[in-house]
């Protein structure tokens, strides 16, 4: 019989990730499965079941191949006509943080449960962060390999 989680059960864990050097695919997935709860046994598809994130360094994010000047991105104004188009690089320059996010939030379910799983994001130009008080545990991209994604 499956057992499903109830709201008194959850309990959510602070993680830390350094992404000096980082590629931004990479960095998202990790980033993806850890904010919907995807590395615990008690996952559910219809729940936030989750751990918070918290990604500092962001300014040092890095493309692969010619992604960084060749990549758009798209979105609509909401007036006829009002499609713009911007690359990684004009977008990293105003808001280095957006390139992230864009990448997770593409990557977590539409709606209500997606935007509510978004916030449990936080980004953070540099080293300085006010999350300290959480108790973060960090998370070493160098030491990882694809099937140990923070595992408790």
């Amino acid at each position: 019989m499956t057992k499903f989680v109830k709201k008194s059960e959850l309990n959510s864990s602070w993680y830390e990730i350094d992404a000096k050097n980082a590629v931004v695919g990479r960095l998202a997935t990790i980033v993806s499965k850890i904010i919907r709860g995807k590395n615990k046994a008690t996952y559910t598809p219809n729940m936030d079941t989750g751990d918070f994130v918290v990604v500092k360094n962001i300014e040092h994010i890095k493309f692969t191949g010619k992604k960084f000047q060749n990549k758009t991105y798209y979105r609509h104004t909401g007036y006829p006509g009002g499609i713009k188009e911007t690359t990684p690089e004009k977008l990293h320059e105003k808001k280095p943080s957006e390139v992230l996010k864009l990448a997770v939030k593409r990557m977590l379910p539409g709606g209500v449960l997606g935007r509510k799983q978004l916030t449990k994001l936080k980004i953070y130009s540099g080293n300085n962060h006010p999350h300290s008080a959480q108790n973060l545990k960090v998370i070493e991209l160098d030491k990882l390999n694809n099937k140990n994604i923070a595992r408790n």
